[in-house]
């Protein structure tokens, strides 16, 4: 099985959610490959900082560069072990690039592990692999999931969801519960 995992990056996607799993899988010892369309190796996507102040929905703060790894036009999903798709803004507009949808129904029919969180929830949706499917997101992507057949599960901000090969939640504070989980599919053995 590889150790290579692939991440959807973009502009504007939640910094945490980009950077904290990119960086937890490779200290698992993971070559984790970051991309994003129309960008190479050592280019950079801007993240944001989503926070939950007490209003409504999300504050949203500039967050930092964040640098990838490699080059998007040489991705070949047969390499990968598994996906994983950050949420924030990148998800509204990385789900109007062809070449997304398919790296994720390519993930999705070979039924490999594929982590979605927050606003990730788009791309599954805008790939049509939500269908009978538990998937959690931020609360505002709910309608987007029942209108891909998904069943939205409204569960805790720290708790993530899995079903089958599909892991997911609705924020970055529940990194613990869906980077445990996803692991899990993975296969990979924590101990202490």
């Amino acid at each position: 099985m590889s150790k290579k995992i692939l991440l959807l990056a973009g502009d504007y996607g939640e910094d945490y959610e980009t950077m904290v799993p990119f960086q937890f899988l490779l200290g698992l010892g993971y070559e984790v490959h970051a991309v994003c369309p129309d960008k190479k190796s050592g280019d950079k996507v801007a993240t944001a900082i989503h926070d939950f102040e007490g209003e409504q929905t999300y504050s949203e703060k500039r967050g930092h560069n964040f640098a990838l790894n490699y080059d998007f036009s040489a991705v070949q999903t047969a390499d990968y072990a598994g996906l994983v798709i950050p949420g924030g803004r990148a998800p509204e507009y990385l789900r109007l690039n062809p070449r997304v949808l398919e790296i994720i129904r390519e993930f999705d029919a070979a039924k490999k592990p594929i982590a979605a969180v927050c606003h990730g929830a788009q791309l599954l949706a805008a790939a049509d692999i939500l269908r009978g499917k538990r998937c959690s997101a931020y609360p505002a992507c709910s309608p987007e999931v029942r209108a891909a057949g998904g069943e939205y599960a409204d569960i805790a901000v720290t708790d993530a969801i899995t079903d089958g090969h599909l892991v997911t939640a609705p924020a970055w504070p529940a990194h613990p519960a869906w980077l445990a989980q996803f692991v899990k599919l993975l296969g990979a053995k924590i101990s202490i």
